[in-house]
């Protein structure tokens, strides 16, 4: 059997949390983590949720423009991810997380879910739909 694959959707303020199932079939979404302002003691705490779950692989979304070009918030992305890669032996890939976070406000809102509860797990939805998308890609190149 794989390891599970871990999934972080990273925000200026929360981090959104997923986890694949033991199979790496299907992404489910975990607690939200709430950043402490404090850039490495986040980075440590993240590196330690994926290693205490029993992830074998780490996927972090990256914020793109939607034209594809990169944002102020790619780079501050790109240097969390950077430091994670430091921090944990683990494999680190990204995922283009581009309507990630709109696709999950949509459902939570067709759900009735309200708004200060939509701010708990949405982050964490959205990393599930990234973890989606890359379990997706790693199946179709098996396939091939």
């Amino acid at each position: 059997m794989e390891k599970r694959i871990a999934a972080f959707d990273i925000g200026d303020k929360r981090i959104g949390v997923a986890f694949s199932d033991p199979f790496n079939e299907y992404a489910m979404p975990g607690e939200t983590y709430f950043r402490t302002g404090k850039f490495d003691e986040d980075v440590k705490a993240i590196a330690r949720i994926a290693e205490e779950r029993g992830a074998g692989t780490i996927v972090c979304g990256l914020p793109v423009n939607f034209d594809g070009t990169d944002s102020v918030q790619t780079e501050k992305t790109a240097r969390f991810i950077q430091a994670l890669r430091q921090s944990t032996s683990l494999p680190v890939y990204t995922e283009d997380e581009r309507f990630t976070t709109m696709e999950a406000t949509r459902v939570l809102i067709e759900g009735g879910v309200r708004r200060e509860k939509r701010k708990k797990s949405v982050d964490s939805i959205a990393a599930a739909y990234i973890l989606e998308g890359y379990l997706s890609k790693i199946k179709k190149e098996k396939r091939l």
